[in-house]
C-alpha cells in the first residue's frame, strides 16, 4: 500500500513538471506534445497503480498467513504448558489428599498417647504421695532413733563438709606455698629489703646536750672564774652555753652544733684534769681539743670507708664523712645511718645482680650534705650533690644522692636501691627516738590483734615486733585450723597496721594431760 501511494504521488509530480514545461513552450506549439506525454503519463500512472496493489495484496496475503501460524504456534505452546499445570495440580492435590490422611492418623495416635500419659500422671502422683508418707515415717523414725531434728542432723552435717573443706583447704594452701617458695627466687630478689630489716646496728641516741662530770663541787666556782671570766672564755673559744646548776659534780654543755659541743666537753676534761684554768689555758686546750676532734673526725671517716670496702675516695670528702659522727637525725647517728643504708644497699644490689660497690658507694654518701648544713646553706641533699661534685663523685652516685628523698625521679637502679635502703634503716624499730613511742604502742597494737580471733589464748610480740607468738587453746582450734587461723591473724594485722618489713606470725598448739597420784 505505501509503495502504491508512493507512485501515485511520483506520477503526479511528473505530471505538473511536464505541464509546467509545456506552458512555458507555448500552448500552441506544445499542446499535441503535452497531450501525448500526459497520456502516456496517465497510463504509466495506472500501470505503477495496478503493480502496487497487486504487491500489496500479495504482502497482505503473507503478513496474514505468517500472523495464523504464529497464532497456532502459540496456541499450541499453551495448551501444552496448561496440559502439564494439570498434571502437576492433580499430584498437588494426590499428595495433600495423601498428607490429611497421615495427619488424621496421627492426631489418633496423639489423642490415644495423651490419654495414657494421663493415666500415667495420675499414677505417678499417687505414687508421689504414697512416697512423701513413707519419707515422713522414715524421717520421724530417724529423729526418734537419732535423737537430733532434721535441721539439726542438717547443721551437724555442714559442719562436718564444712571442717573436711578446710581441711582439705589447709593442706591445697600448704602444697600452694611449697610450690610458690620453689619458684620464688624472682621474688625473693624483690622482698629482699624485707629481709634485710632485721639488720641490727647498735645506735645512741643522742641529745643537744653533755655532761661532764666533776670530781667535786668546788671545781664550778675555779670553771667560773673571778666575775666568771673563765666561763666567758670557754663560751667563747667553744661557741656553747655552759650551764652551771644545782646539779652536783656536773656541768651541762648546750649546744646544737654535736662538734662545738665535743670540743667543748674534752677542753672542761682536760681543764679539770689539769687544774690550770685561766683563759690563756683555756684557748690553748680548746685549739688542742678542736685538733683531737679533727683527728677523731678523719679516723671515723676512714673507719667508715674501710668498713663498707669503699676505695678511691677523695680525702677531704672522707674527712667530710668523718663529721657525720657527730650528727644525728631523729636520734639516730648520721654516720651510722650511712654505714648501714651502704651494707643495706649492696646486699640488695648483689640479690639483683648488678654493681654492688657503686651500690655501697652511694649508700654511704647519701647523707654527706647533712655534715654541712650548719655552715652551708640549702637542704642536705642540695649541698650533699654539691659536695660529690665538688670532689668529682660518679655521676650515678650524684643521681642517687640528689634522688634518695624524692627531689628528682629515680632514673636509675642505684638510686633505686639507696631510697629503699635509706628507708629501711630509718624505719628499722628503735632506730629513731621519734619512733619508740609508735614502736611500742604498735606492739601493743599487735598483741591486740592476735588475740582478738577466738581460740586464741594468749598472744606475745618478739622480736622488737618482727614476730607474734601466739598461744592457742587447743581444745578450740584444730591442728587442720592453724593454717588458715595464722594466715587470717597475718591478713588483719596488714590491713590494721602500718610497720617496715614483715611481721613472722607463729601458732603454738599445746595438748596438756594433768592428773595426781594419791
Amino acid at each position: 500500500m505505501p509503495d502504491i501511494v508512493w507512485y501515485i504521488i511520483t506520477g503526479a509530480a511528473c505530471a505538473l513538471v511536464f505541464g509546467f514545461l509545456g506552458v512555458l513552450l507555448g500552448i500552441k506549439y506544445r499542446k499535441k506534445f503535452a497531450e501525448a506525454e500526459i497520456g502516456s503519463a496517465e497510463q504509466e500512472a495506472k500501470r505503477i497503480i495496478e503493480e502496487g496493489s497487486k504487491t500489496a495484496e500479495q504482502k497482505k496475503k503473507e503478513m496474514l498467513i505468517e500472523a495464523k501460524e504464529e497464532i497456532l504456534k502459540n496456541r499450541n505452546e499453551l495448551e501444552r504448558e496448561i496440559k502439564e499445570r494439570r498434571g502437576e495440580l492433580s499430584k498437588l492435590e494426590r499428595r495433600c489428599v495423601t498428607r490429611e490422611e497421615t495427619l488424621d492418623r496421627k492426631i489418633d495416635q496423639l489423642e490415644k498417647k495423651e490419654e495414657a500419659l494421663n493415666e500415667k500422671v495420675k499414677a505417678y502422683e499417687a505414687k508421689s504421695e504414697e512416697i512423701e508418707g513413707i519419707k515422713k515415717q522414715q524421717l520421724e523414725k530417724l529423729e526418734e532413733l537419732s535423737g537430733l531434728t532434721a535441721d539439726a542432723a542438717k547443721e551437724l552435717l555442714i559442719a562436718q563438709v564444712e571442717e573436711q573443706a578446710r581441711y582439705e583447704a589447709s593442706q591445697k594452701l600448704i602444697e600452694i606455698e611449697e610450690q610458690l617458695k620453689e619458684d620464688a627466687e624472682d621474688k625473693a630478689r624483690n622482698i629482699i629489703s624485707l629481709a634485710i630489716s632485721r639488720i641490727a646496728g647498735e645506735q645512741v641516741a643522742e641529745a643537744t646536750v653533755s655532761v661532764v662530770a666533776l670530781p667535786n663541787d668546788d671545781m664550778k666556782g675555779r670553771i667560773i672564774g673571778r666575775e666568771g671570766r673563765n666561763i666567758r672564755a670557754v663560751e667563747t673559744a667553744t661557741g656553747v652555753d655552759l650551764i652551771i646548776d644545782d646539779t652536783p659534780e656536773a656541768i651541762t654543755i648546750s649546744s646544737f652544733d654535736p662538734i662545738r659541743r665535743e670540743v667543748a666537753r674534752l677542753t672542761l676534761e682536760k681543764l679539770v684534769a689539769d687544774g690550770r684554768i685561766h683563759p690563756t689555758r683555756i684557748e690553748e686546750t680548746v685549739e688542742k681539743a678542736k685538733k683531737e676532734v679533727d683527728n677523731r673526725i678523719k679516723q671515723a671517716g676512714e673507719k667508715a670507708v674501710f668498713e663498707t670496702g669503699i676505695h678511691g675516695l677523695n680525702n677531704e670528702l672522707v674527712k667530710i664523712l668523718g663529721r657525720l659522727m657527730y650528727r644525728t637525725s631523729y636520734g639516730q647517728n648520721v654516720l651510722n645511718h650511712s654505714v648501714e643504708v651502704s651494707y643495706i644497699a649492696g646486699i640488695i644490689a648483689d640479690e639483683l645482680g648488678v654493681d654492688g660497690t657503686l651500690a655501697r658507694r652511694a649508700g654511704l654518701l647519701h647523707d654527706i650534705g647533712k655534715a654541712m648544713t650548719a655552715e652551708v646553706e640549702g637542704s642536705h641533699v642540695q649541698i650533699g650533690v654539691e659536695i660529690a661534685k665538688k670532689y668529682k663523685e660518679n655521676k650515678d652516685v650524684i643521681h642517687a644522692i640528689e634522688a634518695h628523698h624524692g627531689d628528682v625521679e629515680p632514673r636509675t637502679i642505684t638510686a633505686l636501691i639507696v631510697q629503699a635502703a635509706d628507708a629501711i634503716s630509718a624505719a628499722r624499730p628503735g632506730a629513731r627516738r621519734e619512733d619508740i613511742e609508735n614502736f611500742i604502742k604498735r606492739l601493743q597494737k599487735l598483741e591486740e590483734i592476735s588475740q582478738s580471733f577466738p581460740g586464741v589464748e594468749k598472744a606475745y610480740a618478739i622480736q622488737a615486733g618482727r614476730e607474734v607468738r601466739v598461744m592457742v587453746k587447743p581444745e578450740d582450734v584444730s591442728d587442720q585450723n592453724m593454717v588458715l587461723l595464722a594466715r587470717d591473724i597475718a591478713r588483719k594485722i596488714e590491713g590494721e597496721l602500718k610497720y617496715p618489713g614483715q611481721i613472722k606470725v607463729n601458732l603454738i598448739r599445746e595438748s596438756r594431760a594433768t592428773d595426781y597420784a594419791k
